[in-house]
């Protein structure tokens, strides 16, 4: 669940193991698990309330029935439709149990369970198939690695960064950030906070400059500097649409320009508490940026966190981040199995 530059980290950790001048194999191993069942918990917790709506909802609807009737199937829909799962999540739920129930797989609670799970494992396997999945898409040679970060204002987007940049660093990578939103007066200010809290170095510029400038500045410092990462912050605005395309084509193209295949990401920020209203966002946001993923905010603050799966399955890209919290390192990698999991156990 880490970033890819972290291999190369661990290659330098064998390396010294070897020579007795770090910890050894087993031990780091033991660590790693550590933190992944630390990482775990804490996502287990972040999705609570939608668990406990989902299980409460099931246990509700379930009780006292001998058959799964089409009156049972009316409320199953009506209760996944109510954790902003989605209509079309919701349709092809529906229609797996309905298979299930004619071939007398599902007799119980956890049979039902054990079928919704695997219909949502489905939808969410196969959103990573488009878009970037992973950072090993691109090779380990290619620096920096350019990561542009698109939303509207108020999603989150400049915390995202902020802790993206944490996250990143403390893998053992040089991060630069470009605040390239030079359309909001507070963008930049709230940017160099994030910066100095995380530790990294910021590129940025006066209000009203030329976005482009301020990326073609930073791609040269972050050569300058040897950086691996980038991280791009974009204007945050839809209301003029034309005039953001045309301000994210400029940026793409000095992008490639200057570094191959750059930008490697586009990440789209979005508020899960906003729920259908988000998704609705990243429709229009995906007709004016070549988003390749998607990082899902205050996951933790919603009862109605199916609308991971909606969004998954709607757009049909990848869920490469969600936030959990307000403290730095509440930004996890997504991962499909533990989030599943999480909804049902």
């Amino acid at each position: 669940m880490a970033f890819f530059w972290k291999r190369k980290k661990d290659e330098d950790k064998f390396s010294t193991s070897i020579l007795g001048l770090d910890k050894s194999i087993e031990e780091l191993q033991a660590q790693e698990a550590a933190v992944e069942k630390e990482i775990g918990v804490r996502f287990y917790k972040a999705i609570e309330k939608t668990r406990y709506s989902i299980n409460n909802k099931l246990d509700t609807i379930f009780e006292n029935r001998k058959q799964i009737d089409e009156q049972f199937l009316d409320e199953l829909e009506e209760m996944l439709i109510s954790t902003d799962i989605g209509v079309e999540t919701t349709m092809q739920i529906l229609d797996a149990v309905r298979r299930g129930v004619s071939r007398q797989e599902i007799s119980d609670l956890q049979a039902l369970k054990r079928i919704m799970k695997q219909e949502l494992l489905t939808i969410l396997h196969h959103s990573a198939e488009r878009g970037v999945a992973s950072e090993t898409k691109y090779s380990l040679d290619i620096k920096p690695y350019v990561l542009m970060v698109v939303g509207v204002n108020g999603v989150g987007k400049t915390t995202t960064i902020g802790k993206l940049a944490q996250r990143i660093k403390n893998e053992g990578n040089g991060v630069l950030i470009c605040a390239a939103d030079t359309f909001r007066a507070a963008a930049s200010d709230q940017l160099e906070i994030w910066a100095e809290r995380a530790g990294v170095q910021i590129v940025q510029q006066k209000q009203g400059t030329d976005p482009a400038a301020v990326l073609f500045d930073a791609l040269k410092a972050s050569k300058a500097r040897n950086a691996d990462v980038l991280i791009v912050d974009t204007a945050g605005r839809l209301h003029n649409k034309s005039h953001l395309m045309a301000e994210l084509e400029k940026m793409k193209r000095i992008a490639a320009r200057e570094v191959p295949q750059a930008p490697h990401e586009t990440l789209l920020v979005i508020d899960a508490v906003t729920g259908q209203n988000g998704l609705e966002q990243a429709r229009q946001f995906l007709k004016t940026a070549d988003v390749t993923g998607i990082v899902l905010t205050k996951l933790d603050g919603t009862a109605k966190g199916g609308i991971a799966v909606a969004i998954a399955k709607e757009l049909n890209l990848p869920i490469r981040y969600v936030g959990i919290g307000e403290q730095v390192d509440d930004l996890m990698v997504f991962d499909a199995e533990n989030y599943v999991n999480g909804l049902f156990n």
